[in-house]
This record gives C-alpha cells, sequence and structure tokens, in this order.
C-alpha cells in the first residue's frame, strides 16, 4: 500500500483516483495499491490507520493560501507536535468540516480568533484535501419528538462491550438476536441514516434504553431511536470517532440511572457522555504523545474503563529528519466517573536515544507496540487478553505482536505469547529514503483483531487470536503456551485477519481480508470466512469469497476486514466488496446477502450510498434487527456514509 503523505508534503498524492459514482456527491478514494517496489505501505491501516483519504476537488489558490495559513501560524506546534498537537500528517485524515468547527468553535478556537474565516477554510481544506461539503449533501439530522424522543430506562445494556459479551467472542443469543435460520430470509431494509460529511463508516453501535449509540467520520456521536432512525440527541467530538461506542450498565426501571457512554476519537481523547442526555461528563487526551490514537474500544468493568492507546507515529518516520520513535502502546484503567487514572501498563520499555540517522536525525528506542484492538476479559482469571502490534523502531522487544495477559487489578503482565519475533517496522521502509527504518524492517504482521476467550466442545477453554499474516493461534490462558496454530489466511500489510474474529458452539470464527498490496507472494490469497475447532485449530469448514463479485467496481475487493458477529445459527459479516452476509454457523452456506453500496433513501429524505465495510465496526444484531455500518473510504476501499438498519419482517 502506498504511503500517502508525509510530514514535510504539502498535499497528499496518488497515481490513482476515481469516482465511487453510487455517491450523490463527488467522493474519491484510491482505487489501486501501489506496488511495494515503489514504497508500499503504512502501518496502522496497514495497521489500518495510517492512510488518508484522497479528494482532488481544492482549488490550488486555496492549496496555497492554506498551506501559507498553516506554515506561518499552526505548524511551529503541529510539526514539532509541541502541547499534544496532532501532527501534519494526523491532520490529514480529518473532514474539512471538522478541522474548522476546531478552529471556530472548539480547542483550537482561540489560538485561531485572529485569523479571517476565509484563512480558517482554507486551512481545512488545505489539510484534507476537500472542500467543505464535498462528501455526500446530507440535511440537517432529524431531530426526534414525542415517544420517539424518549429514553426507556427499564432496558439497561443487554450487550455488552466492543465484544458483545465479556470473552470478545461477539455472540448473541439467539433469543436477543431475533434472527434464526427460520427468519433470516426475510430480512428488508427498515430505515437508513447518511453520515454528513463522512466517506466511512467504522464505528460500532451500541444499544440501550430503546436507542443505538454510534460515532461518525466527522466526530458526531449520535443517540437515535431504534424504530425510526431520527436522533434523540447528537455531540460533537475533536475528530473522527472510529472505535465502538459502550455503555454502563444500570438497574431496569432506576429511575435515577445516569448511565455514560465511552467512546475515543481520532486524535487520542477519551470522552465519557450521559448517556441519556448527550451532556459531556469528562473528556482526556490520553498520552501526551503527538501521534496518539484511539482505535480500539473502551471495555467498561463495574465502575472502571479501562482504555487501550495506539498511535500513528508511524508516519511521522517519513520525514528523515524525525527523531523515530518514542510512543509507547498501553492499556490504561481509570474511574469511569471522572476518568482519574488508576494504573497504566505501557508494552514497551521508555525509549532511549540508540544513536543518530545517516540523514542526522535522532534514533529512539525501543518503541510501538499499539494496542489497536480491544482486549478480551477473563472474569474466572481476573485478566484482560491485549493484541499488539509491532515496534517502531529498534531494538525489537519481546512484547510485540503478541498477545498479553493482563491482570485486571493491578496491570501486571501475567504472561506473554509473541507470535512473531523482530516486527520492527515504520512507514520510512517503504520510501525512497529509509533513513528511518528500523534494521528490522518488518514484516508489519501486527495484531489488529482482538483475542477471544472460546469454551471449546470438549470443556477446555483456549485464547484464539488471528494476525495480519493470516496465523490464527489458540494458547492455554492460564500460561500462554501454544496450544495450535493455523495459517489460515494469505496475510499481507493490509490482509489476513485484520479487525476481529468471533466464537460460537466451540468454533472459533475467522475472517480474512487477503486483498492486494502490492507485494509478491508464494502462496494464494485466501479471502473468506473461516470456522476452526477451538480444541485443535482444524478447520469446521471454508467459506471462500467469490473472486468474481466485484465485476469492475472501482476499490472493490473480495474477503473480509471487519469484525463479525455470530449467534448459535449464524454468522453476520460484512466484505470489502460492500456485500452483508449472513452465513450458516453449521457449514458455511450463505444464507442471505444484501449489496450495501448502492443508494438509499434515509430519514431524512437524502441518499446515502454504502461501500466496503472495514474496521471494527461489526454488523449487530438485536431485537430482530440488523444494523450495518458502510463506507470505508481508506486504504484503497469503496467509500461510503450509510447505516443501514435491516428488520425480520414475518
Amino acid at each position: 500500500m502506498a504511503f500517502l503523505f508525509s510530514p514535510s508534503s504539502s498535499l497528499c498524492r496518488t497515481s490513482h483516483l476515481v469516482r465511487q459514482t453510487s455517491l450523490t456527491a463527488v467522493l474519491f478514494v484510491l482505487s489501486t495499491l501501489s506496488v511495494h517496489a515503489a514504497g508500499a505501505h503504512s502501518n496502522e491501516e496497514a495497521n489500518s490507520e495510517s492512510y488518508g483519504d484522497i479528494f482532488a476537488n481544492v482549488d490550488e489558490q486555496t492549496k496555497v493560501k492554506g498551506k501559507a495559513v498553516y506554515d506561518g501560524v499552526c505548524g511551529q506546534c503541529h510539526n514539532a507536535g509541541l502541547n499534544r498537537a496532532p501532527q501534519f500528517y494526523l491532520l490529514n485524515y480529518m473532514t474539512p468540516e471538522s478541522i474548522l468547527r476546531a478552529m471556530t468553535d472548539g480547542v483550537m478556537k482561540d489560538n485561531a480568533a485572529h485569523l479571517a474565516y476565509e484563512d480558517k477554510v482554507a486551512v481545512a481544506e488545505y489539510l484534507s484535501s476537500r472542500k467543505l461539503g464535498s462528501s455526500a449533501e446530507v440535511s440537517p439530522t432529524l431531530m426526534c419528538t414525542g415517544e420517539a424522543a424518549a429514553f426507556d430506562r427499564n432496558e439497561p445494556p443487554r450487550v455488552m462491550n466492543w465484544g458483545l459479551d465479556p470473552n470478545n467472542a461477539h455472540f448473541v443469543s439467539s433469543d436477543l438476536a431475533g434472527i434464526d435460520r427460520s427468519n433470516v430470509g426475510s430480512l428488508k431494509l427498515k430505515w437508513s441514516l447518511a453520515f454528513p460529511n463522512a466517506v466511512r463508516a467504522r464505528s460500532q453501535p451500541t444499544f440501550a434504553a430503546g436507542a443505538a449509540f454510534v460515532g461518525s467520520h466527522d466526530g458526531t456521536v449520535y443517540a437515535l431511536d431504534r424504530e425510526t432512525g431520527c436522533a434523540r440527541w447528537t455531540f460533537s467530538a475533536s475528530a473522527e470517532v472510529r472505535n465502538g461506542i459502550v455503555i454502563q450498565d444500570w438497574t431496569a426501571g432506576d429511575t435515577d440511572a445516569d448511565p455514560l457512554l465511552f467512546f475515543g476519537d481520532l486524535i487520542g481523547h477519551q470522552y465519557a457522555v450521559h448517556a441519556l442526555t448527550g451532556r459531556l461528563a469528562w473528556k482526556k487526551k490520553m498520552e501526551d504523545h503527538h501521534a496518539t490514537t484511539l482505535t480500539g474500544a473502551t471495555t467498561v468493568i463495574g465502575d472502571k474503563i479501562y482504555v487501550p492507546v495506539s498511535s500513528l507515529e508511524e508516519g511521522s518516520a517519513t520525514d528523515a529528519a524525525y527523531d523515530c520513535c518514542t510512543f509507547r502502546g498501553s492499556l490504561v484503567a481509570m474511574k469511569a466517573a471522572d476518568g482519574a487514572e488508576i494504573w497504566r501498563t505501557y508494552f514497551t520499555e521508555k525509549p532511549t536515544k540508540q544513536g543518530v540517522t545517516d540523514a542526522g536525525a535522532t534514533r529512539f528506542g525501543p518503541s510501538g507496540v499499539p494496542v489497536w484492538s480491544t482486549p478480551a476479559v477473563d472474569r474466572k482469571r481476573n485478566q484482560f487478553y491485549v493484541t499488539t502490534g509491532d515496534n517502531y523502531s529498534s531494538p525489537a522487544t519481546g512484547t510485540s505482536d503478541s498477545i498479553i495477559a493482563v491482570d485486571i487489578d493491578t496491570g501486571n503482565i501475567n504472561w506473554v505469547f509473541q507470535a512473531r519475533e523482530d516486527d520492527a517496522w515504520n512507514a520510512s521502509c517503504d520510501r525512497l529514503a529509509t533513513s528511518n527504518c528500523p534494521e528490522e524492517d518488518g514484516p508489519d504482521h501486527d495484531y489488529g483483531a482482538g483475542a477471544v476467550l472460546v469454551k471449546t466442545n470438549k470443556g477446555n477453554e483456549v485464547v484464539v487470536a488471528g494476525d495480519k499474516a493470516g496465523l490464527a493461534v489458540g494458547v492455554d490462558p492460564d500460561t500462554g503456551k501454544l496450544l495450535w496454530k493455523n495459517k489460515v489466511g494469505r496475510g499481507g500489510v493490509v490482509a489476513g485477519i485484520h479487525f476481529g474474529i468471533a466464537a460460537t458452539n466451540g468454533h472459533a470464527i475467522i475472517p480474512v481480508s487477503d486483498v492486494p498490496d502490492g507485494r509478491e507472494y508464494d502462496e494464494p490469497a485466501r479471502p473468506g470466512i473461516y470456522a476452526l475447532d477451538a480444541d485443535t485449530g482444524e478447520f469446521i469448514w471454508k467459506a471462500p469469497s467469490r473472486q468474481d463479485i466485484c465485476n469492475g467496481r472501482a476499490a472493490c475487493h473480495p474477503g473480509y476486514q471487519a469484525a463479525v458477529t455470530v449467534t448459535p445459527e449464524l454468522i453476520f459479516a460484512g466484505s470489502n466488496d460492500g456485500y452483508v452476509r449472513v452465513y450458516d454457523a453449521a457449514n458455511g452456506k450463505v444464507l442471505w446477502e444484501r449489496d450495501t453500496a448502492v443508494e438509499v433513501e434515509t430519514v431524512n429524505g437524502d441518499k446515502a450510498s454504502g461501500g466496503s465495510i472495514g474496521g471494527g465496526a461489526a454488523p449487530v444484531v438485536i431485537d430482530g434487527l440488523l444494523f450495518v455500518n458502510s463506507g470505508y473510504g481508506f486504504a484503497g476501499k469503496m467509500p461510503g456514509n450509510a447505516m443501514l438498519v435491516y428488520e425480520v419482517t414475518r
């Protein structure tokens, strides 16, 4: 995958731009991947997080003006990462609307107060490489009135945390799902929502009090009436909300219940918002580091929350003058009520100076080991299972590309299983100027999918995880000892097992992406859905993706990057090709499918259009409704801005 920008460049560039004609506005996205030899990939979308969206509709005059204002006013802090200021490449991920909002009403209001409005607009359009309003034109949010606006305190959450159950299995009972083999064929579209200013929809919703809570690309978080899709309230975060929304539990009927919602944003802020009003309770930057980002969802246990911390520092390393690298991935325990920190466990030692590069920059290490997945919870053993990414600089450590057991009460590390040694990599490794590339030079095969604690059909418990190399493993939850491994997918930089696995009936359900990434491999790609026996790792069934499904559709690929949801009977999976499918959990047969990369009418009377389905947002089911976020204008996938809600109709 071509690294698309660097902190020192003035524009995001690519040689292939295509128009996604199914969107109502002009949306451009990468249609092909640059060859590895020309400079291939970047990690957190190689770790799914280091590519920007590419748009070509900002005029040259605006670019020049915006660059001049940014360089003269903003760059002195942002380019250096001072005062936690997100660096240039991180700002590239934001929508122009959210950048402008930060300067007019948000955290940068005082700093930008002396700028004329047109200068602020120029900066916003220059940084995001697209015009204000260039995304699908969407009417103001349809706000609820009457009964639809009321929250039902008799309905506390019935699925908890991102993994839907404590073990991260993405499992929903058949009764709660309301969808089974007998009625899945009757699913019809009930309502849809168009996210404004968005080309991707990757925040997994959660459900309580008759509402669906979900985040969006432009930073808006919605409390939506589940029956109609109108909004009971909206909340504006400082940047994109790309991780799943989670909610506190309460006792049904408690008239004083005031549960909090938790989520994070692209630039590293953690939020707590009152779920029944949308009022901010607290907001905290999770790490002083300028490249901090939050991708894995918050985990709630009682009156505490646990936040996995990731970063985009690998992008900084493309600048030969950058002192690489200093970020350390961590898991942080906090008080839910006020965000007070209880403990923080880093997964590398504090970086120290390791020398000087041939470009004269200081080399720091060890670094990296981000956590861009959501930990599994094992209450019996009182530990989390955390999966980690690679190192960003040498020396490589024993905690990268690992499954790590962390004590819930203390943050102490109980054991480490490392799937792959010596994986140190950053984005400079795939550029002509490689002075910041660590000597290990990859292969960049992180764990991005969260681990799952699976109860097997023999009554054992196994921790199952899968990485971007396409390797699924089962380890002993008491010791971390390897029990089995299975190379399910070909793997790759943006391939393999990417954002989530699931478990049902003693089987581990493994989605495989295996999209082209410009590299050459000695084995074929194997995109699809696979079921493994959790006791042995052996295949129960295989459901490879159709290779002809895209039929010339731009930026379309078979395979499954996103997380999936399961019941005892069914598997709900969203694909890179834009289809949402329901598989029979017993044999992998497709029972129902719909193409989401089409225009649909929304609750506002506007048009929404889906695209590829990616990130940590699994299709989720509750009470006969199937919620699907569709659109992944990122890393060469199809853009979109749709939430689609299907219902059982008989």
